[in-house]
Order: C-alpha cells, then structure tokens, then sequence
C-alpha cells in the first residue's frame, strides 16, 4: 500500500477523489463517521438538485451540461465542512480541480481490474457501448494523472475492506487535521 502526504490546512475535513468504483461514497461515510462531521456526495447532491438521476441527465442534457451542473454543485460542497465524495469525473472541469486547492485531498487510487469489477452492471453513462472494460481502463488512464497531482493523500482502494480503507485515510490526514470545532 502506497501513502503520499503533503501538508494542507483547509476545510472540508477531506473531499475524496478518485475513479468509479473505487469506493469514494462508502469510505467517505466511514471515514466521516470516523472524524465525527457530516458525509456529502456529490452525485447524490447532483440528484437532489436536479430530480433526476445522473443517466437521465447525461442523456436527456448531454455530458457537458452534466459537468456544469456538477461543477456548480461541487464549488458550492468545497465551502462547507464534513467530507465531501466526488463524481470520477468531477476533477477533469477546470474550475473543479482549481478549487480543490488548500483543500485535504484523498485520492482513492484503484487498480483497473479491480474498480472495473465494482463498477460493472451499475447504470454508468460512461461505460455504454460494447466494450465497457476498455472504456473504463482508458478513462482511468487519461485521470489518473490528474488525480494524482491534486491528492494531498493517495490510499490504495483495494488495500483492504472499506473499513481498514477508512482506517488508512483517517491515519494518512492526522497530520493534516485541524482542531474539531473548525472543521464544521
């Protein structure tokens, strides 16, 4: 298991990154249950927002009008506490990825065989067509350089369960935290 660390002193507690099915909605539950603050995902908040599902919206608007609500969406997340989850995507939108600066930045690095086994037969827009495991291996390729440099920490998401995952971020930003009264 691989852990990089850089020093941020920031809110939310944590925003974690990563690509589909690398369990950035179930660890971050964990993990904010951990920290003791509140748990946001960015996809469910898209939901909400919008009435609709992420699948009617890609199809129905097309992706960039997707980004765009998402990228109003995760811009508005970025100002409050807790541990904020986002869409795989959601760091490739300028805005997005410049925003995360100062912020605690986990990086759930996932292996392309294994995330592609998590995220298969879900309702993925991204993943349509006839070749599902191409596509999700070449779009992880093309981010994951993004989402390594905006990491202030990187977890390997297949290091083990989802707890001991949660265990490794919260372990990896103890360094990083900042009193409890400031992190709301």
């Amino acid at each position: 298991m691989t852990v990089t660390r850089k020093r941020i002193n920031s809110r939310p507690a944590a925003v974690l990154i990563g690509f589909m099915g690398a369990g950035k909605s179930t660890v971050g539950r964990l993990v904010a249950e951990l920290l003791g603050v509140d748990f946001v995902d960015a996809d469910e908040q898209i939901v909400h927002a919008e009435g609709r599902s992420i699948p009617e919206i890609f199809t129905a608007d097309g992706v960039e009008a997707f980004r765009d609500i998402e990228r109003r969406v995760v811009l508005d997340l970025l100002t409050r506490g807790g541990v904020v989850s986002l869409g795989g995507g959601a760091v490739m939108t300028p805005a997005v990825a410049d925003a995360l600066a100062g912020h605690r930045v986990v990086y759930l690095s996932i292996d392309p065989a294994e995330g592609f086994a998590r995220a298969k037969g879900g309702d993925r827009p991204l993943l349509a067509g006839d070749d599902a495991e191409t596509r999700y291996r070449e779009l992880l390729d093309e981010r994951h350089d993004t989402y390594a440099e905006l990491a202030t920490v990187t977890v390997d998401a297949g290091a083990g369960s989802a707890d001991e995952i949660a265990d490794l971020v919260v372990s990896a930003l103890a360094d990083h935290l900042i009193p409890e009264r400031n992190l709301l």
